[in-house]
């Protein structure tokens, strides 16, 4: 994922981001050019509660490089009447391991790469100089605020205080002492400034979301280094909130990071070791290499739980119950992650009330959320997976059965948690939610109004619901109470009997997406593609819920979560706030759902016969290929690199969207593509 010059346009540059992370929630990010164009940008995004409540820390370190006495400034910064031209004087991007810029200006080469320490609030920043024949000046300029991430300080006057010991300086700023933040320099002048701010940033992507866009920094002093002529140099800047950065090398850190991840690629056993591997096979390779480095992003350790957690997408989202669980077997399971996998099923269970695996974690004081009927339901298929997978029956036995025989007893007996109204109806369906919630995965809401409605029978959750109490029965009759088989098999066979009655609509020869809902979406999906599917993948209703789901949803990068021509369809994600939720999933196409549409094709498929099964065969063949191609190209050269977008728009030249890493998206493709080895 190389960007040489012709590629580090202002236009280009500013479109195209990075992403890098520690572990334990924090990240980096910017775009290919350094300019932050989001309130989220910055160099050091530190949860202070881990994975939640983040702050901006280090917004940026803008370099300048003086030389027969003419300053150059390397760095691109975006304010409303102005633009910086560091981009100039780049030669590349390269997005790796970590990201690297390269610098070339009056012969003088400067490389840049940023790393951050894992399980650390750390950020290190290692330079690499050549100096051509003339003396020359670096200058570092440490841009910093203290600021929850959600938030900005526009308009805002800074109170720094800072302790000096050589290069190595503390900072408090507007007196936040109980979290003082360290910076280091290797070698060079640390000189204070005071009052010295930067003034009106300007955040292009916050004013194209509707947000005001401007907000102040606070320099609080410059870092200065002497380079000779000819010299060459190497020189570290670390920023953290751990006192000890003065022990921290860089270097190290950065050689860390690498032999991490390729420990990591190394025990997926995705990575074949053999020698004379073919030009393909080596790009293959590379790939894959991507796709478990972009994995790498979203597993998390939430020490006040001592387990691991998957984060839903950056940068805004924290760890989510039903996204975590979507994107569960293509993150852990295929890349044979097993023992995490195994924490993340504890985290799934850990807080579960009345039956409610918590959709999520408050961001600030970690107060479960319970605003789902799917989350819940959705543990039962990912079991399963793990259970395929590992063959573990004596972990689930012990640890996530009795949460499962807890999940169906409450939704037999129903409950109200949050609003949820989910309950058991006569007919064998569960009814869930009111006209002013959202707790399926379609969830915008505005004030007090969900944008789309879902209440009553959806069609998801009553797929989910059968394929629930199936794979308790058989589960059952390794790990449980053989009496309890029957009730699980009565509840899925009235489910199925009243589905299969109530949800076919024969006027549109699809599924119902809520009984009285008519409107097609891709949520009937669900019906088809899980491990005991609702419809039978060999019946006539099944051919025709594909055939208009491939007409009707089906796109290069996902499906729509609503079809052209339905009230209130929208094909572009744009706008503020109320016109973005209002889009949410109005026709916008979402990456995720193409693993619904494949496991539903592989079910069709197996059982088919003769020459609808080679047809079928073939049909997954060719869908494997497409999506593989599509994405190549998306994680390595738009949007986000080296991860793929939460979204896209549903009309060319059909955008990538919405947060700018999502697990489930990730997740869903690498599956999708890795069933080729299968």
């Amino acid at each position: 994922m190389k960007f040489t010059k012709e590629s580090l346009d202002l236009e280009t540059g500013l479109t195209k981001e990075w992403l890098i992370t520690n572990g334990i929630g924090g990240f980096a990010s910017s775009t290919i050019i350094g300019a932050n164009t989001r309130k989220y940008h910055g160099l050091l995004i530190a949860p202070l509660n881990p994975p939640a409540n983040r702050y901006v820390i280090l917004s940026k370190l803008d370099e300048s490089i003086e030389v027969r006495g003419k300053q150059y400034d390397l760095y691109t910064n975006v304010c409303e009447s102005y633009i910086s031209h560091g981009y100039q004087y780049q030669e590349e991007f390269e997005r790796d391991y970590y990201p690297t810029f390269k610098y070339k200006v009056q012969g003088i080469e400067i490389e840049k790469s940023i790393c951050m320490e894992y399980s650390e609030n750390t950020v290190g920043i290692y330079y690499k100089i050549k100096n051509g024949k003339y003396k020359a000046k670096l200058t570092l300029a440490p841009i910093m605020n203290f600021r929850d991430f959600h938030t900005m300080n526009t308009g805002h006057r800074f109170d720094v205080k800072q302790q000096m010991n050589g290069t190595k300086v503390k900072v408090v700023i507007d007196d936040k002492s109980q979290t003082p933040i360290y910076m280091n320099l290797s070698e060079g002048t640390y000189i204070p400034h005071e009052n010295d701010n930067f003034e009106n940033m300007f955040y292009i992507e916050e004013e194209k979301r509707g947000f005001y866009p401007e907000e102040n920094h606070v320099v609080p002093g410059v870092y200065e280094v002497e380079i000779k002529a000819n010299e060459e140099k190497e020189i570290s800047f670390v920023c953290s909130l751990e006192e000890n950065i003065e022990e921290k090398d860089v270097k190290e850190i950065l050689d860390k990071e690498i032999y991490r991840i390729n420990t990591e690629i190394r025990r997926t056993g995705l990575i074949l070791e053999e020698e004379n591997k073919t030009k393909k096979e080596l790009n293959e390779e590379e790939l894959i290499k991507t796709y478990i480095k972009a994995i790498d992003n979203f597993i998390v350790y939430r020490p006040n739980f001592r387990l691991h957690t998957i984060i839903a997408g950056y940068p805004w989202f924290l760890d989510w119950g039903r996204d975590s669980l979507i994107a569960f077997e293509g993150l852990l399971l295929v890349t044979k992650k097993y023992d995490i996998a195994r924490e993340v099923l504890l985290t799934m269970v850990r807080d579960i009330k009345y039956g409610l695996v918590p959709n999520g974690y408050s961001g600030y004081d970690s107060r479960p959320l319970y605003n789902s009927v799917d989350a819940s339901l959705l543990l039962f298929e990912q079991v399963q997976k793990y259970l395929e997978y590992t063959k573990d029956y004596k972990f689930v036995k012990e640890k996530i059965y009795p949460k499962m025989e807890d999940i169906i007893k409450n939704y037999v007996e129903g409950n109200n948690v949050d609003g949820n109204n989910i309950y058991l109806d006569k007919d064998g369906l569960i009814v869930s939610g009111t006209d002013d919630t959202q707790n399926t995965w379609m969830d915008a809401k505005i004030g007090n109004m969900a944008v789309t409605p879902r209440n009553g029978k959806a069609v998801e959750i009553n797929a989910m619901w059968y394929n629930a109490n199936m794979i308790m029965a058989n589960l059952t009759l390794k790990i449980g109470d053989l009496l309890q088989i029957k009730k699980y098999k009565d509840l899925a066979k009235k489910c199925k009997s009243a589905f299969e009655e109530k949800f076919y609509n024969s006027k549109t020869k699809c599924l119902y997406d809520v009984l009285g809902d008519s409107k097609i979406r891709p949520n009937q999906l669900f019906a088809l593609s899980l491990t005991y599917p609702v419809i039978e993948p060999d019946s006539e209703m099944a051919k025709n819920i594909i055939n208009v789901v491939e007409k009707k949803l089906l796109n290069s990068y996902g499906l729509k979560t609503l079809a052209k021509g339905e009230e209130n369809y929208v094909e572009v994600y744009e706008g503020d706030s109320f016109k973005r939720d209002s889009s949410y999933h109005q026709g916008i196409t979402w990456v995720w759902l193409l693993g619904l549409y494949y496991n539903a094709l592989v079910n069709m498929k197996d059982k088919a016969k003769n020459e609808e099964k080679e047809a079928l065969e073939s049909k997954i063949e060719k869908f494997v290929e497409k999506t593989n191609k599509a994405f190549k190209k998306e994680i390595n050269e738009n949007g986000c690199i080296g991860s793929i977008s939460e979204m896209y728009d549903s009309v060319k030249p059909q955008l990538p969207k919405g947060a700018i890493a999502q697990a489930w998206s990730v997740a869903e493709v690498f599956r999708i593509i890795m069933s080729k080895r299968d």
